[in-house]
């Protein structure tokens, strides 16, 4: 596994899962360099210290890749004084609102026919497929502001796992990270101290907690390798090559990846 810079990261209150991605090494001995691109969980409970900290990076743009559906039960991201907020909705990594009130209210019966046998897994593995292939224009447009001036960013999303640790792939992907230092920072999100916390209601917090319950939920909130395996393997499938998943599938031209190095990249 490529080794990359230590982090030097703090914990935040009430943001779960930041982190720079500065560090991780490219293909050509460059590195992606520090405090011009993060990641983390939605900012809608960030504290007052929270958000003087976010307000300290000299974000440009914040990308939220929320939907109204997640907006509606988490609020809407604090306000950052100057930093612009794009909201660019990717598909909702188990796919709607109906199946995540199932997921937090649905009792035992209801989520082993949901979830069991592999069932979760592949509700992932075909949502992040879904997102590299349905989604290129939502990417397309990240990867052009960042090019042009939308930098430092911050990409989030509900747990800052699943879209938002996409969309962060997609652009390492497009500087030449290295795939293992890829699939290393998008694995750290199962860090206990970063991981979303599920939250259920039930007929006692026992039942809604159990074991069980938590062995057949724990896809969902895992990030796995196989699901970031799907996307890459996913554009190989469909463009051939990444090059042309970029330039084809992307509209994103070698000199506009360039420009993205040249502000991404030491």
């Amino acid at each position: 596994m490529t080794q990359h810079a230590p982090s030097t990261e703090p914990e935040l209150t009430a943001v779960r899962n930041f982190r720079d991605v500065g560090g991780l090494p490219t293909v050509d001995g460059g590195q992606v360099r520090p405090g011009v691109l993060f990641r983390s969980g939605h900012l809608a409970h960030a504290t007052a210290e929270d958000a003087a900290f976010l307000s300290s990076l000299g974000l440009h743009t914040v990308f939220d890749f929320r939907n109204a559906a997640d907006q509606k039960l988490e609020g809407a991201d604090v306000e950052l004084s100057g930093v612009r907020n794009v909201n660019l909705p990717l598909t909702d990594p188990a796919d709607g609102a109906e199946f995540w009130k199932m997921v937090r209210d649905g009792d035992l019966d209801q989520l082993r026919a949901l979830l069991s046998d592999g069932r979760a897994a592949q509700r992932m593995i075909s949502s992040y497929r879904s997102i590299i292939s349905d989604r290129t224009a939502e990417h397309s447009r990240v990867l052009h502001a960042m090019a042009d001036d939308s930098t430092p960013a911050l990409m989030h999303c509900a747990a800052g796992k699943d879209r938002a640790g996409l969309s962060i792939a997609v652009t390492l992907l497009a500087v030449g990270v290295e795939r293992d230092a890829i699939e290393a920072d998008y694995l750290k999100s199962n860090e206990k101290h970063r991981r979303y916390k599920v939250r259920r209601t039930g007929s006692t917090s026992g039942d809604a907690y159990s074991p069980e319950v938590m062995e057949l939920l724990a896809p969902l909130f895992d990030a796995r390798a196989e699901y970031l395996h799907a996307a890459f393997e996913t554009i190989e499938e469909k463009w051939g090559t990444t090059d042309r998943y970029f330039t084809e599938g992307l509209k994103l031209g070698a000199a506009d990846r360039d420009r993205l190095r040249e502000r991404l990249v030491d």
